[in-house]
């Protein structure tokens, strides 16, 4: 066995894939017929699970550990490099284009909105839930189905050069920037920092001369855009006719008033905080550029559900809940505190968690959120997390070490007839305290 597969390369490992069901990584839950990828994590060596996968039904199992080699095991030398590599092969031979999208806030959302928008017209692929990364590009890259004509691929980095690589995996012929801010900054270093690695997709998109959907309400952006993209699609100007987007006040979900070619629509959508209006201009955009017809863009975001913990709205039997504790940085938790301010309530708590991976910035960005709630008047604050009890000495918002200490006192003082805002980073875990609310 050994002999016929240790010089195997991409290529026949790509046609033993065509032949599976596709590719898992996880033991627990991979398929019959599926190829498992034994990767490694900080704490596990997928190599241990291989013989458990090829149990439950794996035609294969990619292994990287010579000590873990039995029969239908493939040795390869790293796994998660062999991984990108077939992503790599299998995005050249599909007959699809790949949208990019990537950015410091909203690239989930976005994402989201855009493949909801473009399946009006398309039959899109898209990222599943956040699996954004060196991993999850791949699988989302490999679990396209037969006849998909879009993919829409999230991507995520923490560090300078992830987006380069990501691209050299996906190969996107589109790509989108929702913003720049300081996140993972700990990873970057700077936002200067942050600013390189986001905008290596546009130096990408100018190599193969693909096109950026860009905001060019964003100065920062629209300055890189002229100085790197060859080809470049305002989000104002999508098809060479003038798009407005703006602002109708509303209460819980945003409301947006459109004009194109000269007719008016209403876009009510299912989402909360103004902080989401350009993820819908982009989605608008991106439709428009694409071809699909307004009437079907109003209609897919107006039906846009959102999930897993971001920008949702959830009314208990006690309480009105803006559920966006999925992830927290500085701009995001700002904005998010703004518009939960602008809510007519005479009930309103403000839950927030510990902002993670600031770095030597950590400190002084959570003493800055202070400053935010002050200025937008909110007063009934409960801080969470070893950050924000650290800073918060002196002032007068509730404070909480931990979540567990939180949920002790949600417990004994039970909240019912409030708005209540949660935002924090996915570390600080804050849906553990939906159900006492």
């Amino acid at each position: 066995m050994r002999h016929f597969f240790e010089n195997m390369k991409t290529e026949q490992l790509y046609h033993l894939f065509r032949e599976s069901s596709g590719v898992s990584t996880d033991s627990r839950t991979v398929g019959k017929n599926q190829i498992f990828f034994a990767l490694w994590g900080e704490k596990y060596n997928g190599n241990k699970y291989a013989a458990d996968a090829l149990e439950k039904g794996a035609s294969w199992a990619i292994i990287d550990d010579e000590a873990f080699e039995i029969e239908k095991t493939i040795l390869v030398d790293d796994c998660l490099i062999e991984l990108q590599a077939l992503a790599s092969h299998h995005r050249k031979e599909m007959n699809a284009s790949v949208l990019a999208i990537t950015g410091t806030n909203g690239k989930t959302t976005t994402k989201e909105l855009v493949s909801a928008v473009l399946s009006k017209k398309l039959k899109v692929h898209s990222t599943r839930g956040n699996l954004n990364n060196q991993i999850g590009v791949p699988l989302t890259i490999l679990s396209a189905p037969e006849g998909t004509e879009m993919m829409v691929i999230e991507m995520g980095a923490s560090h300078i050069g992830e987006i380069r690589t990501l691209c050299m995996i996906a190969k996107p012929d589109y790509g989108m920037i929702t913003n720049v801010g300081t996140a993972h900054i700990e990873g970057f270093g700077s936002l200067e920092g942050v600013l390189k690695t986001k905008t290596e997709l546009y130096e990408h998109l100018r190599k193969i001369n693909g096109i950026a959907l860009y905001n060019d309400r964003d100065q920062m952006l629209s300055e890189k855009i002229y100085r790197i993209v060859n080809r470049a699609v305002p989000f104002s100007d999508p098809t060479g006719v003038d798009l407005y987007v703006n602002y109708v006040p509303s209460d819980l979900n945003l409301t947006l008033h459109v004009r194109y070619q000269h007719k008016d629509y209403t876009l009510k959508t299912k989402l909360f905080g103004t902080f989401n209006i350009e993820n819908v201009r982009a989605a608008i955009a991106t439709g428009l550029f694409f071809g699909v017809e307004m009437n079907d863009i109003a209609d897919a975001i107006e039906n846009y559900n959102p999930g897993n913990n971001r920008s949702q709205v959830l009314v208990t039997k006690n309480n009105t809940l803006i559920c966006d504790s999925y992830n927290a940085n500085p701009l995001s938790m700002r904005m998010s505190i703004e518009s939960f301010a602008a809510i007519k309530a005479e009930n309103k708590i403000c839950i927030l968690g510990d902002m993670l991976e600031l770095g030597d910035k950590s400190e002084e960005e959570h003493i800055k959120i202070h400053k935010v709630l002050s200025d937008n008047n909110i007063k009934n604050v409960y801080l969470t997390g070893p950050i924000f009890s650290k800073v918060s000495a002196g002032f007068r918002f509730k404070t909480f070490r931990d979540v567990a200490r939180l949920k002790e006192f949600l417990k004994t003082k039970p909240v019912k007839g409030n708005h209540i805002l949660i935002k924090g980073s996915r570390g600080m875990a804050l849906e553990q305290i939906y159900d006492l609310l």
